[in-house]
């Protein structure tokens, strides 16, 4: 498979991905990209077009797996401040498995719903 058509399957999962994701003030989207060093999440508010909070994973210490972790955690911590218990998980065309997952599994641990 060629680089072009990685590119254009990846967006169009993205925009299905997309199409049924939206978040509000009260369950924002909780979008996550990740690069191959870093991993970043935050949380929009679709309604008004706001980031509430975001996070990455490059002041963290350790492997890239730990700094998912780490990172699940901190949004979750930040959400929790801004007074936000349940969100809807965007994972922005990306597979459910590795750093995606457990960023995922970081935010659940650290008591954030979705």
């Amino acid at each position: 498979m060629s680089r072009q058509n990685t590119q254009e399957k990846k967006m169009r999962i993205k925009r299905k991905v997309r199409a049924l994701v939206s978040g509000t003030e009260t369950r924002p989207r909780m979008s996550v990209f990740r690069s191959n060093k870093f991993i970043y999440a935050q949380l929009i508010d679709d309604a008004s077009a706001k980031t509430l909070v975001s996070v990455n994973d490059m002041s963290l210490k350790g492997t890239k797996m730990e700094g998912a972790i780490a990172a699940g955690k901190e949004i979750a911590k930040l959400a929790k401040a801004k007074g936000v218990e349940t969100v809807v998980f965007d994972r922005n065309g990306f597979k459910y498995a590795g750093r995606i997952k457990a960023l995922a599994e970081g935010a659940r641990e650290a008591g954030l719903k979705f």
